[in-house]
């Protein structure tokens, strides 16, 4: 008992040095997390723990409850409002990797037909953890390519619950044939999320509207708790792997009211016990393998990371132009976490040899050490192939630009907007994230940059300061907070004037110093109300 706690005391003071370290040069905490189990497994001669049951448990609902917060984020309405991005381009770049590197793994490096299988579902994986935390904390998940990104991800999250599924039935039914698995997989999938839906919901709601009634969080931390765990094991009992049950209750909550306060409060479980799964993942992490095979890590990584960009720009060609598409392939190029997952799972059930798995393993921990250093430099690399900026994105003409107003946005009332400041003889440039509306706007004649004016870098080459107004036309309430956030935190004396579309929104601004919102649909009563005082009243004789 006491160098069980000694081991735990110690992991935890190394990852959390680690992982500071690692913060400061942005690279993943998984990485953290799993250096620490290899640490450990060295520095007490703990590798022949690496098979222990009870850490492999503890491990795996590391898993669920990161499946848990993905199905919160992956609501029933956001799938339909991205359904070419998530399910179009998606479905299309895992298909098709996967597609290409089973075939490679397969007829050409002679692996077995399910080793195959699994390494390329893993591969056409990408990293939800790194891309997304990169888009979301530089904006650029707003721009064209960010949104391509995303969706393509998003499909990626859902996909892992069916590839998860798939391993489980390979490792139970070793007998059965590829064909059987799949259709077992596929029937059983629609049954427990039809159950879990139909029936599931109406309890899970119930218990959430009672518990958060009762005004004590340590009730609603427990029905939380409750439900994830009880869908988990729902799940499993029925034949399934834990993740599905806590991923389709993530989706149900992800419909309530609840699923923001549900979000923040799951959050410490999730990343402690994900925690535990990669410090798993690391104590089977061979260091003299790594040294001897470095060669062959890096040239896979290589190929993997041509093979897929080349994949998914030639995908997104189809209906994206060719720098969006390059970005998006780039930011997609590298193997994500949830390849460490799969091989995990599938070397525990004997589905592929340990010394694979070692290989496969390091290989994605190299992909995920380099990736955050490379993809913030996806512009400039366009750039330099490319061999000149986007549209509008040269701000230099601005350097000594005063008292012009900036309107943010040029779709439907954007243009209204400059059409009127044309008239007032207004001195006034276009900002927008979109290059089509940045090219709309030139070929109207209209002075227009192609950027998010929610970046303080943009917000400086427009020298909003010296602006005299700023109006804000975007309809994606999302955006505009954080561009008017942005602005006021940039500067103080400027005008800040924004549209909003219904009282719901201008709640959602009340509390920042924002100079005029402009409600349109009052504006539009007011105007009706108007014109109807000045008609000529008509009489009935």
């Amino acid at each position: 008992m006491q160098d069980t706690l000694l081991y735990i005391i110690v992991a935890l003071g190394i990852s959390i040095i680690i992982n500071i370290f690692l913060k400061k040069i942005g690279v993943s905490q998984i990485i953290g997390y799993i250096l620490t189990g290899t640490i450990i497994a060295y520095a007490f001669d703990l590798r022949y723990m690496n098979d222990s049951h009870t850490l492999e448990m503890v491990g795996e609902f590391g898993i669920v409850f990161l499946m848990f917060t993905i199905g919160l984020e992956i609501s029933l309405r956001k799938m339909g409002t991205m359904k070419k991005e998530i399910f179009g381009n998606g479905l299309m770049q895992v298909s098709f990797t996967a597609f290409v590197v089973y075939a490679i793994s397969y007829y050409g490096l002679d692996f077995s037909l399910r080793t195959s299988l699994i390494i390329a579902l893993a591969f056409a994986l990408s990293s939800t953890a790194v891309v997304l935390s990169y888009l979301k904390s530089s904006k650029e998940i707003y721009k064209p390519y960010g949104q391509l990104s995303t969706g393509i991800l998003v499909f990626q999250d859902i996909a892992v619950i069916p590839i998860l599924i798939l391993i489980g039935f390979m490792t139970t039914d070793a007998n059965q044939s590829l064909y059987e698995t799949l259709v077992n997989t596929v029937t059983s999938a629609i049954v427990v999320i039809g159950f879990l839906f139909i029936v599931g919901k109406r309890l899970m709601t119930w218990l959430l509207h009672f518990s958060a009634s009762s005004e004590v969080d340590e009730l609603f931390m427990g029905s939380v708790l409750f439900i994830v765990v009880a869908a988990s094991l729902l799940a499993h009992y029925m034949g399934f792997t834990y993740s599905l049950g806590a991923f389709v209750a993530g989706m149900i909550i992800a419909e309530t009211k609840y699923h923001h306060k549900v979000e923040s409060d799951i959050a410490p479980f999730k990343d402690i016990l994900l925690g535990t799964f990669f410090v798993v993942v690391g104590m089977k992490i061979d260091v003299g393998v790594f040294i001897d095979k470095i060669v062959l890590i890096v040239g896979v990584f290589i190929t993997v990371f041509i093979l897929k960009s080349a994949i998914i720009y030639l995908l997104l060609r189809l209906t994206s132009p060719h720098r969006r598409s390059l970005k998006a392939a780039l930011a997609l190029s590298q193997v994500g976490e949830f390849s460490f997952v799969i091989f995990a799972l599938a070397s525990m059930g004997g589905l592929i040899e340990d010394s694979l798995s070692q290989i496969l393993t390091l290989i994605v921990i190299f992909s995920m050490v380099v990736t955050p250093f490379f993809i913030a430099k996806i512009t400039a690399i366009v750039e330099f192939l490319s061999g000149k900026k986007d549209a509008g994105e040269d701000m230099s003409a601005l350097a000594t630009r005063k008292d012009h107003v900036i309107v943010c946005g040029y779709s439907i009332v954007g243009k209204f907007v400059a059409k009127e400041l044309d008239k007032l003889g207004a001195k006034y440039i276009v900002v927008d994230n979109s290059n089509k509306h940045v090219k709309e706007a030139l070929t109207d004649g209209v002075e227009a940059y192609l950027g998010d004016a929610s970046k303080k870098s943009i917000l400086d080459a427009l020298h909003v300061e010296h602006a005299s107004s700023v109006i804000v036309t975007l309809d994606n309430m999302d955006k505009k907070r954080l561009i008017c956030e942005a602005i006021l935190k940039h500067t103080k004396d400027v005008n800040l004037v924004v549209k909003v579309v219904s009282l719901e929104e201008k709640e959602k601004l009340e509390d920042l110093d924002i100079t005029v919102i402009v409600d349109g649909k009052l504006e539009v009563a007011k105007v009706l109300v108007e014109k109807m005082a000045t008609c000529q009243l008509r009489y009935n004789i």
